[in-house]
């Protein structure tokens, strides 16, 4: 488990809150306890790594619309939905919303110690693929137009030559705008610049943050 990480606590039943802060703690997890929806979410810091372990009913604010909001706001914390309701209906709406669990009170420590693992490990895996994929548009974000249309046809193994057919370009101002694309983004070979744009491809329907141009 990572020590970095904190697990937030959101729940309306001060002993439910006292007893997760234990258990969580007792695996050296650091812990936040919250007592609303909102006050979690006026508090929160999306920079925050960790996971977010959330009572369903709530007064004011449910842990479904708080998960709605953080929808809203491009939050990613992975979500781990607790209840003494076995909704199904419910249960399926939380799931859909992106909580990674839905897991019944009660409920057997370990388990829950194992899903809190689990969402820290997938909220880290998130971060490490948004901080590398940002590092790829920042250095894409360089490139002209033209620079661009040289590099997508450089990735799919096209030789100058026919890529200078293509853009009606010269043969020798294709090699000069594909000597800069490397330069600009930083690459030593072709094979590195593909691995660049097939990450940004994968990731880009996920993550919905497009290319600055």
């Amino acid at each position: 488990m990572s020590e970095k990480a904190t697990v937030f606590v959101v729940d309306d039943d001060s002993a439910v809150r006292e007893s997760l802060r234990w258990l969580i703690e007792s695996v050296g997890l650091k812990v936040k306890t919250f007592s609303t929806a909102r006050e979690f979410l006026d508090a929160y810091d999306p920079n925050q790594p960790g996971c977010l372990v959330l009572d369903i009913r709530m007064p004011g604010m449910s842990g479904l619309e708080l998960q709605d909001r953080l929808a809203e706001k491009s939050i990613h914390l992975p979500v781990i939905i607790i209840t003494g309701y076995g909704d199904v209906p419910v249960a399926v709406r939380a799931m859909k919303n992106g909580a990674i669990d839905f897991i019944e009170k009660p409920f057997s420590d370990q388990v829950l110690l194992e899903r809190i693992q689990l969402a820290i490990e997938q909220d880290s895996a998130y971060r490490r693929i948004t901080e590398r994929r940002q590092d790829i548009e920042n250095r894409l974000a360089v490139l002209t137009p033209r620079e661009r249309e040289v590099m997508y046809l450089v990735v799919e193994g096209k030789p100058s030559r026919e890529i200078a057919k293509e853009l009606g370009l010269s043969t020798r101002t294709v090699e000069v705008h594909r000597t800069h694309l490397m330069d600009k983004t930083k690459v030593r070979s072709v094979a590195e610049l593909a691995r660049m744009v097939t990450l940004l491809a994968l990731t880009e329907g996920r993550f919905k943050a497009p290319i600055t141009n």
